[in-house]
């Protein structure tokens, strides 16, 4: 599964949202202070890591699909990228100062996952889980998107729970100090926006091709029933943690 989104590599940066720059904000007064060493695991085209290198750390990006690798390294050239997955990468010798990860916590082993993180981080170093939530500003654009993806795939199990990674993070008991916080935005999209970002889902990506154009069919008349535009409430949950001195 690990290699699901290097079939959108191409335009998975321009049709999913960055992260605001507050994160950035939130991390350095958690860590207390600049880092100088961040590792970003599972950092896919690098939505995640143009926010991350505002905190100045020599940053490394680790990311098991080659596809999408190859388009973080253009990107940030200034990056050290590592195409491997969390499970092969070898963290450096006396552990890095913070370990990010940025909409790929559930993609990692949840039998060691935890484990890893902590062992990948100096003592005291930081771990930054972060996800986004795709919400609806509107009570009636909530239903009739949900009920459109329903229609035309009943399988559909929806998204986890908000802030899930946070009970995951907690019960390792790997973890001291944890925070939870969340930044909120309103995003407009408009009908080929939203079907572009539609097609980035891992749940989309895993439909044959003809479930996947009943998908798209059925999304796209929902929001084009409504004016062609979709106001997403954007929900970015950002899990801090310390591993303990």
């Amino acid at each position: 599964m690990s290699q699901l989104f290097g079939e959108t590599a191409g335009t998975y940066h321009e049709a999913r949202p960055g992260y605001p720059t507050a994160l950035a904000d939130a991390i350095r007064a958690y860590h207390g202070g600049a880092p100088g060493t961040l590792v970003e695991i599972g950092a896919g085209t690098g939505l995640a890591t143009a926010v991350l290198l505002g905190l100045g750390a020599t940053t490394t990006c680790v990311e098991p699909d080659a596809r999408m690798a190859g388009v973080l390294a253009e990107r940030f050239p200034g990056v050290h990228v590592v195409t491997a997955s969390f499970e092969q990468w070898p963290p450096p010798a006396g552990g890095v100062d913070v370990l990010a990860c940025a909409m790929a916590w559930h993609w990692l082993d949840p039998a060691t996952r935890n484990r890893r993180a902590h062992d990948a981080l100096r003592p005291g170093g930081t771990l930054a889980v972060l996800s986004h939530r795709y919400a609806y500003v509107e009570a009636a654009q909530a239903e009739a998107i949900r009920a459109a993806f329903t229609a035309a795939d009943p399988d559909d199990r929806g998204d986890r729970a908000d802030g899930w990674f946070h009970d995951d993070i907690v019960d390792s008991g790997c973890f001291t100090d944890l925070r939870l916080s969340r930044f909120r935005r309103s995003v407009p999209l408009d009908t080929a926006a939203y079907l572009r970002l539609v097609d980035t889902f891992s749940p989309q990506l895993r439909r044959p091709p003809e479930l996947r154009e009943r998908v798209r069919a059925a999304v796209g008349a929902a929001v084009d029933g409504f004016g062609g535009t979709v106001l997403l409430d954007l929900r970015t949950t950002l899990v801090l943690a310390r591993r303990p001195g």
